[in-house]
């Protein structure tokens, strides 16, 4: 190549793909009616995406400060006290005895791993994802970054003769708030043990009960005492404040973990030691999580009796931090009425089809915000 000249396009491999083809990022479809909301003269409300607003735990930061001169670098297995203190908060707080810490993995916040979960797992094409109805986008993302069919279903009957590899359950539910009841999960838990199906289990809003007092497929009563087939996922995103932090962890069938461990260790996948240790003392403390809680609790009271005043009706969210609303019409009807108010929330559609005559109102916003909100609902 002579001097000046443009360096040559670099050839791509016969056969290689341009892009994966994924879902769209539905939040981006929000952009405008964001824009109708910032306007308003009291500034925006924004309900649609459930983030923590409130400080992180002073214990944690502590902690995380104690911890900053990490010059080496860490397991991808995490720290034997890591697994440790997650052990003691699955029995403590869940009753899921008889673990090892060969059975938990902490992972790089529980969205990574659920996205990935398929294809460290090795599925593809001509396997079936199975996963709820309504449910957070990131399970059909899992499925489609490896060519693997999905199909979202609340029936297993359904399915027929089908037998999906992996079949996902989120319950507390992310957007409905639903909690599945533990003889439901006991014949889930039956049903894919007999097909040799891995069911997941994604449990990250488990702290964050109202109405309802969630189960873990681990717990004995439902794993009838052995992990086989099954992993638990969790998050210390909402319990702590600590979604800057990607604390997570996934729990249960040693073997599985066995495989997932070394397909990670081959991508560098590796929690940072100081969050190891900002995680050990997330999970010892449960002072703020009750002080956090209670927060929720007050702001949730407060949106859910604005809403039921101004036409809405409320179903399941007897956890997580939203309320499933409809004005039983067309969920961007609600949106755009919402956003004129300076309301901004997510609408249903983007959890499935099911939900398109619904509204996901997330109570994660300060007290000022919350207030803001019930004052123009009113």
């Amino acid at each position: 190549m002579s001097d000046g000249a443009p360096a040559a396009p670099a050839r791509r491999p016969a056969g290689a793909r341009v892009s994966t083809r994924l879902p769209d990022f539905p939040w981006d479809r929000l952009t405008s009616y964001a824009a109708t909301a910032r306007a308003h003269t009291d500034g925006i409300v924004d309900l649609s995406v459930g983030t923590p607003v409130d400080p992180t735990p002073e214990v944690v930061q502590r902690a995380m400060a104690d911890a900053v001169d990490s010059p080496g670098y860490p397991t991808t297995i995490g720290r034997v006290e890591t697994r440790e203190a997650v052990l003691r908060w699955l029995e403590r707080r869940l009753g899921v005895t008889g673990l090892g810490l060969d059975q938990v993995l902490p992972v790089i916040g529980s969205k990574e791993l659920i996205g990935a979960l398929p294809l460290h797992l090795g599925l593809g094409e001509g396997d079936l994802i199975a996963y709820p109805e309504l449910a957070y986008p990131t399970y059909e993302v899992g499925a489609a970054l490896v060519g693997a069919r999905a199909v979202a279903t609340d029936s297993l009957t359904a399915l027929g003769p089908e037998v999906p590899a992996l079949l996902w359950l989120n319950s507390p539910s992310n957007p409905t708030g639903r909690v599945l009841p533990p003889d439901h999960l006991r014949k889930v838990v039956e049903w894919c043990r007999e097909r040799g199906t891995l069911l997941v289990s994604d449990e990250c809003y488990v702290e964050c009960a109202w109405e309802a007092a969630p189960t873990s497929v681990l717990h004995p009563s439902i794993s009838g005492g052995s992990t086989e087939g099954l992993l638990a996922v969790h998050s210390l995103s909402k319990r702590s404040n600590l979604a800057g932090y990607r604390c997570a962890f996934v729990a249960g069938d040693a073997t599985v973990l066995a495989e997932l461990l070394a397909v990670r260790k081959n991508l560098g996948l590796q929690m940072p030691g100081p969050q190891q240790l900002a995680m050990i003392a997330a999970l010892d403390d449960d002072d703020h999580v009750a002080e956090q809680h209670t927060r929720y609790a007050d702001r949730r009271a407060m949106l859910r009796s604005a809403l039921l005043g101004a036409g809405f009706r409320i179903e399941h969210s007897e956890a997580s931090l939203y309320l499933w609303a409809t004005r039983d019409e067309d969920c961007w009807e609600t949106v755009a009425d919402l956003a004129e108010r300076g309301i901004l929330v997510a609408p249903g559609a983007f959890y499935g089809e099911a939900g398109r005559r619904h509204v996901r109102v997330a109570f994660t916003a300060t007290d000022e915000r919350v207030a803001a909100a019930v004052a123009r609902l009113a």
